[in-house]
């Protein structure tokens, strides 16, 4: 019998979380045709691979990226496949791009994410030719995917779409014919395969362009009479919630873990964000394993929190520190436009003052540890800068660590790159993160904050932890349950096909080099985006990741790079609808169109 493919010798992980077993795997059409005890006959297959010591697992999946903006320019997606990520979920946070014109979206997109608007809006502007939901899985049908890619629907886009832009971010309530057909939209999305919807309630994510600029997000302007409404229909679909609870006070976490419960009714199947190990908030872990606890065994409901499997790592530049917006002085500087403007601000004495003081509260911590001899120069043109922090440059100066921060940032500006780590350093609560069943692997945010956040190889660096452990002799997981949790378990829950590597499976799978996960993992590099022209940071040692497969091609392999057809070619990954959703029931007066807003 011939293969396209045969992979033989590989520790294979099937994504059910059964241990790894030597397997040999012959691959035709796209589909695992066959896993044999003994290795294939190579003669006749066109592509022959020997695995012998690596891991074999099936493509990752990360549920929380952003990059509806970036997969419509270059649906390749290289970063993610070249780290094994083989299905991305975008439409996260309550921004998407389903419904709302062109502006509209890249104005609810763009600062959030930290991607320019005069990129995004002439690509949205170029190739946005959809208004509705089937128009939007039409999109993805024929577009040439490199990764598989499933949606949720965007609160914000959503309210947007129905109550227009401007009553979407004041206190102005829909209307029951406004709320009727938000319900009814939702329910044409699902319809059309998206997997549920995302709400955000922190208003610490801002609006861009001239018509809302630096308003809060049109979703945290919603009412929970708003949100019920919503979610009674992704209860009843079997559909899923995505939430984050306010940044700062945290004290509606409660509210979304009530919505979620299961007493005497269908339970929400919830996510949210995020459980972090934060130097801010170093008890933090503890509640959200102790809520996830309560939702499921108490409450009886389906609620999971996302975590990053890696330390929570920034490179910044100059001034543009997306935590600023956490408190008053520090969203002034977010609030102003002009560059010249914004280094001129921080000179003022009464200014500083305002924003050494509130630097120092502690009751509106909020992911940022505020805290500047922990804040480190990695790049400037004085190299006697780098490898040090602001109070350390301060103390040489005879100044305050905050006015070192700003005397370096109006002299170098943007040349003046420096990092903080927000969090889960500590590897020992980290594991216990990442054992809990409450938690899940796949935020990443890949796709958003280009200068900043670089966690694309996410599902590698929790590997890492796990095969630490076991060399150490302190393991906390099997590894077959960690491949699992990166790949089967988060299908299982958002409810698409992915995730695993079985007879009959498309073969969307990773050949891993385990001498590769080290320390190199956590390495800052800077790489081209294709097509948009833009530098991204990434981190990436590409010695762990030998090959990805997405629907049985080679996507990526170590040495050879991508084929030349990925991201041009309808040939490799496809749009995941949701696969288990129930039919609409809601009467058709439901449906009855709003008046024009």
């Amino acid at each position: 019998m011939s293969y396209d493919i045969i992979i033989n010798n590989g520790l294979y992980f099937d994504g059910t979380g059964a241990p790894g077993a030597i397997r040999h795997i012959g691959i035709r059409d796209g589909k695992v045709e066959v896993l044999s005890l003994s290795p294939l006959a190579e003669a006749g297959c066109p592509k022959v691979i020997d695995a012998k010591g690596h891991w074999l697992t099936p493509g990752f999946l990360e549920i929380h990226s952003h990059y509806d903006a970036e997969v419509i320019a270059a649906p390749a997606l290289k970063e993610s496949v070249r780290h094994g990520v083989t299905s991305v979920t975008i439409g996260s946070c309550s921004i998407s791009m389903v419904l709302a014109d062109a502006e509209d979206c890249s104005d609810l997109f763009t600062r959030v994410e930290a991607v320019p608007r005069e990129y995004v809006l002439p690509i949205l502007k170029e190739k946005k030719t959809w208004r509705d939901a089937a128009g939007y899985r039409a999109f993805y049908d024929q577009l040439p995917l490199g990764p598989n890619v499933n949606s949720f629907l965007g609160h914000s886009e959503l309210r947007v779409a129905v109550m227009g832009l401007e009553r979407a971010t004041s206190r102005v309530k829909p209307s029951e014919a406004e709320l009727a057909r938000m319900e009814q939209l939702l329910e044409e999305a699902l319809d059309a395969g998206c997997i549920g919807l995302s709400v955000m309630t922190t208003r610490l994510d801002k609006m861009d362009g001239d018509r809302a600029w630096s308003s809060p997000l049109p979703s945290t302007f919603a009412n929970w009479k708003e949100f019920s409404r919503l979610f009674a229909v992704l209860r009843r679909r079997g559909a899923v919630l995505q939430g984050a609870p306010n940044a700062v006070t945290k004290v509606n976490v409660f509210a979304f873990l009530w919505q979620a419960h299961g007493w005497f009714r269908k339970p929400l199947k919830c996510t949210m964000l995020t459980a972090l190990d934060l130097k801010s908030q170093p008890l933090l872990h503890r509640f959200t394993r102790l809520s996830g606890w309560l939702a499921n065994r108490v409450l009886r409901g389906h609620f999971r929190w996302q975590t990053l499997p890696a330390p929570f790592t920034l490179r910044l530049e100059g001034l543009n520190v997306n935590a600023f917006e956490e408190f008053g002085a520090g969203e002034i500087l977010r609030n102003i436009k002009d560059p010249d403007e914004l280094y001129t601000k921080v000179k003022e004495p009464a200014f500083r003052a305002l924003f050494k003081k509130q630097v120092k509260a502690v009751l509106t911590k909020g992911l940022w540890h505020r805290d500047f001899s922990d804040c480190w120069v990695t790049e400037c043109p004085d190299a006697s800068l780098v490898g040090k922090n602001f109070k350390q440059l301060g103390q040489t100066r005879g100044l305050d660590a905050v006015d070192a921060y700003f005397e370096l940032a109006c002299q170098y500006r943007e040349a003046l790159k420096w990092t903080t780590c927000y969090g889960n350093q500590r590897e020992a609560i980290m594991r216990k993160l990442l054992a809990s069943p409450w938690t899940h692997p796949g935020f990443a945010d890949s796709g958003a904050h280009l200068r900043s956040i670089a966690q694309y190889n996410f599902p590698l660096r929790f590997l890492k932890y796990v095969r630490d452990a076991e060399l150490a002799g302190e393991p906390f997981m099997e590894l077959g349950k960690a491949v699992r949790r990166c790949s089967g378990e988060l299908a299982d829950f958002i409810g698409v096909d992915a995730g695993y590597l079985r007879v009959g499976d498309r073969a969307d799978l990773v050949l891993i080099d385990p001498a590769g996960l080290d320390d190199t993992l956590d390495e800052l590099h800077e790489a081209p985006m294709e097509v948009l022209g833009l530098v991204r940071v990434v981190k990436r040692n590409d010695a762990a990741v030998a090959l990805t497969l997405i629907n049985g091609r080679i996507a990526y392999r170590r040495g050879q790079e991508y084929p030349d057809d990925l991201g041009k070619a309808q040939r490799y990954g496809r749009f995941l609808p949701a696969r288990d959703l129930s039919p609409r029931t809601l009467p058709e007066r439901a449906f009855e169109p709003a008046p024009a807003s």
